[in-house]
């Protein structure tokens, strides 16, 4: 059966990389198809109507012919352009954070639940809308590893299986999740991990964003948090990340 000369998308902008004189090669997260690449031809043009709905972060509709080798971009027509993460560095930081776990752990035309098209939108909304992303970020990367098959294991030892007792405990990336005094003894690789870092760690993953928020970290426990994911998902990419290293600098 003969594929449509071209078809319509929801997509979010991951970004862009100019391509020729004028034309724009684009990164897609789409609803329908997972992320893809698109051309934008003449993108770059001074009057072009394009560009300006092409900016990383944005939400869009677009509809894409089938070229030789990359989708054209024919329309496109923005449904969100989240405008005040583009008024502060801090949000730009974290919307961009958002966007590099995603593209780093997707790959072209592959297959991904609609659950993890709406987590985007949701995140970038709450980034967009709240005085603090820190804890949309921590959600999203949560919720991002539980679609992706990459669930740490946080409430019964990686390694023996027994419950998580109320004490300091270890964390093995390779292993994925949390392992007890009794088991980390010896073991190489492990993290330490505290009480109250744990305890976050745990309600963010069980709990609904509106629970979530109920949170109360303090600077300390923040930190140890935000490290120990960032350390996590630097294992399981095999590489760093390039943004944390932006909001470190940009953070108050």
């Amino acid at each position: 059966m003969n594929q449509p000369r071209s078809f319509r998308a929801e997509a979010v902008v991951i970004r862009h990389a100019d391509w020729g004189e004028s034309d724009r090669v684009l990164t897609l997260f789409t609803r329908e198809r997972g992320k893809l690449r698109a051309l934008a031809k003449g993108a770059r043009k001074v009057l072009s109507r394009k560009a300006g709905h092409l900016e990383p972060f944005t939400h869009i509709t677009v509809q894409l012919a089938r070229g030789r080798d990359l989708p054209i971009v024919e329309q496109v027509e923005t449904l969100n352009a989240y405008l005040p993460i583009r008024d502060d560095l801090v949000k730009v930081g974290y919307a961009a954070y958002t966007l590099e776990l995603l593209d780093r752990f997707t790959y072209d035309e592959e297959g991904h639940p609609a659950a993890v098209f709406r987590l985007l939108l949701e995140t970038l909304a709450r980034i967009a809308t709240e005085p603090d992303g820190w804890l949309p970020v921590r959600y999203y990367e949560m919720r991002l590893l539980d679609f992706l098959g990459f669930r740490p294991k946080l409430f019964e030892c990686a390694n023996c299986g027994r419950p998580i007792e109320p004490c300091a405990q270890y964390f093995s990336p390779s292993s994925g999740g949390v392992i007890c005094p009794k088991c980390g003894i010896g073991l190489p690789g492990l993290w330490n991990v505290s009480v109250e870092t744990l305890k976050y760690l745990r309600h963010f993953q069980r709990s609904t964003y509106a629970e979530a928020t109920r949170a109360r970290p303090d600077a300390e426990s923040r930190k140890q948090v935000e490290t120990l994911m960032q350390g996590y998902f630097t294992y399981l990419l095999e590489r760093e990340l390039n943004t944390p290293g932006f909001l470190k600098r940009v953070r108050p």
